[in-house]
C-alpha cells in the first residue's frame, strides 16, 4: 500500500541533505512524497535588505531539487530565517497541524533535536509537539535527519548526541541525492567544508559501512507504532 510522507524542513536544501536519497527510495516504491520548508532560508543574511533576488533564486532551486528527486512541488510557510525563536511555538505548531490534515502522512521525517541551528530545533519541536500521541492518528512513524553543518556541529553541552538506530540504503539514488543538492549551488561549499558534495558523499560512505551496506543515510527513530 502507497504511503505518504512529509518532510518538514527548516530551510531549502535541508531535505536533499538529511534525507534526500531516502526521499528518492519512497518515491520508486510508489509513495506520495510532501516537503514543507517552514522558513525562508535567506532573510537573516541581508541586513540592509535587497533580499528578494536571494529569495526568489532559492525557491527556484528548491522546486528544481524537487523535481531532480521526484517528489511533489514544496510548500513554503516563510518564517523568518534562523529567528524562529521570535514566532510564538503554537503559531509553528498551528501551521504543522495544518499540513499534517492536509497530507494525512503515515511517516513524517525533521530534524534532530540539539542540531546547532535554532530554526532546526524549533521545527523540531513544533512537529512532535503536533504530533503528540492522540487516537485514530495518522502519523505512525517519526524520524530524525542529520544535516551536515549543523548535526555535526551541535554543543557537545546538549547531553544528546545523533545516535542512529535507522539507516536506509541509498545505493541505488545517491546520486539523485547529489543532483538535487548541486541544485542548491550557491547553498554549497567547497571541500572541506562538510556541506560540500565530496562530504556528504563521504559521510553516505560511513553510514553505508556502519550496516554493510555502500550508501546510506541515517535516522533517529522519535516514534514507531506498528
Amino acid at each position: 500500500m502507497n504511503k505518504n510522507v512529509i518532510v518538514f524542513a527548516a530551510h531549502p536544501d535541508d531535505e536533499a541533505l538529511g534525507c534526500g536519497g531516502t526521499l528518492a527510495c519512497h518515491i520508486d516504491n510508489g509513495d506520495n512524497v510532501f516537503v514543507v520548508f517552514m522558513s525562508d532560508g535567506v532573510t537573516s543574511r541581508n541586513v540592509n535588505g535587497g533580499e528578494g533576488e536571494e529569495l526568489s533564486l532559492r525557491n527556484k532551486s528548491a522546486y528544481e531539487s524537487c523535481n531532480i528527486i521526484g517528489f511533489r512541488k514544496p510548500e513554503f510557510v516563510n518564517f523568518p530565517d534562523n529567528r524562529m525563536d521570535t514566532i510564538a511555538l503554537l503559531d509553528v505548531v498551528q501551521k504543522v497541524e495544518y499540513f499534517i490534515n492536509k497530507y494525512k502522512p503515515s511517516i513524517i521525517y525533521t530534524h534532530y533535536q540539539n542540531d546547532l541551528n535554532i530554526d532546526h530545533q524549533i521545527t523540531y519541536r513544533a512537529v512532535m509537539t503536533a504530533c503528540r500521541p492522540q487516537p485514530n492518528f495518522c502519523v505512525k512513524e517519526i524520524y530524525s535527519f542529520e544535516v551536515s553543518s549543523s548535526t555535526e556541529w551541535s554543543l557537545s553541552s546538549s547531553g544528546s548526541a545523533f545516535n542512529p538506530k535507522k539507516f536506509v540504503d541509498i545505493s541505488t539514488t545517491l546520486d539523485r541525492k547529489l543532483n538535487a543538492l548541486k541544485a542548491y549551488s550557491a547553498e554549497m561549499r567547497d571541500f572541506p567544508h562538510s556541506r560540500s558534495i565530496d562530504a556528504i558523499k563521504a559521510l553516505s560512505i560511513y553510514r553505508g559501512a556502519s550496516v554493510g551496506v555502500k550508501f546510506a543515510e541515517a535516522f533517529q527513530i522519535e516514534r514507531v507504532i506498528s
